[in-house]
């Protein structure tokens, strides 16, 4: 794996630029270094997701795990952390304030997957863009968003919001079924940055949190006769 490849490079700047970016999967898998069985393997993690309780309460179907891992910026080093509850900084989630969420931890399959590693390892390069923390925090999610005939899947149902990090990332891991899930980025000012609907798996939308707004439109099924899914994993960074 290359982290100062072309593809790194340019993220970098865009980044710094822009305040976002938008990688294609044959350049986010340039620089982790995968192929297809690997990512396969990857992909099948999300078939050992754990009902979101807190979601289920306000409507909508999604399933999720959590963890948290450390990452060194002169080394590249990735460690998991202790599980902990997920709580989010004030002013941000407006549907959770002052409640920490138990969510189950990540398997340790999933938190050992070399693509897993080598993903963490290219978001803690473009983190390093941003600021010069010489330690940072990643908290990790991978989501499944279900919708149904009868329910729509909602990829952020509190709206358009921050996460109170530094760098925030979706890659997409796989769509099943699904229609709608445009991502939105706008700055803070409102003003729309970019409106985009991952569709490849292994397309990779970054965005610089401080200054940006993010949120995804609902999924629906195509076929209303089978459910959709909408497989998705979050990585935020902040300087430890």
């Amino acid at each position: 794996m290359d982290n100062d490849n072309d593809a790194v490079v340019a993220a970098k700047h865009a980044l710094e630029e822009k305040a976002l970016c938008l990688m294609p999967p044959s350049a986010l898998m340039s620089c982790v270094g995968t192929d297809e069985d690997a990512w396969a393997s990857f992909a099948s993690h999300w078939d050992a997701l754990t009902t979101d309780r807190y979601a289920s309460a306000r409507g909508t179907c999604r399933l999720r795990r959590y963890g948290q891992f450390s990452f060194a910026a002169d080394t590249g080093e990735t460690a998991l952390l202790p599980h902990i509850p997920f709580v989010q900084p004030d002013n941000t989630n407006p549907l959770y304030v002052d409640v920490d969420r138990h969510f189950d931890p990540l398997t340790d399959a999933f938190a050992a997957d070399p693509v897993l590693r080598s993903v963490l390892a290219v978001l803690g390069g473009m983190a390093a863009a941003l600021d010069d923390a010489a330690m940072w925090n990643a908290k990790v999610h991978p989501f499944r968003v279900v919708a149904s005939a009868d329910a729509d899947g909602q990829p952020t149902p509190e709206g358009l919001h921050r996460d109170g990090v530094t760098l925030v990332s979706s890659l997409l891991v796989g769509r099943r079924n699904a229609s709608g899930g445009e991502s939105s980025v706008f700055d803070l000012e409102g003003r729309q940055l970019l409106a985009t609907t991952l569709r490849e798996p292994g397309t990779l939308l970054l965005g610089d949190d401080r200054i940006t707004l993010h949120g995804v439109s609902p999924i629906r099924p195509v076929d209303p006769a089978t459910p959709a899914y909408r497989d998705v994993l979050v990585v935020t960074f902040t300087p430890a």
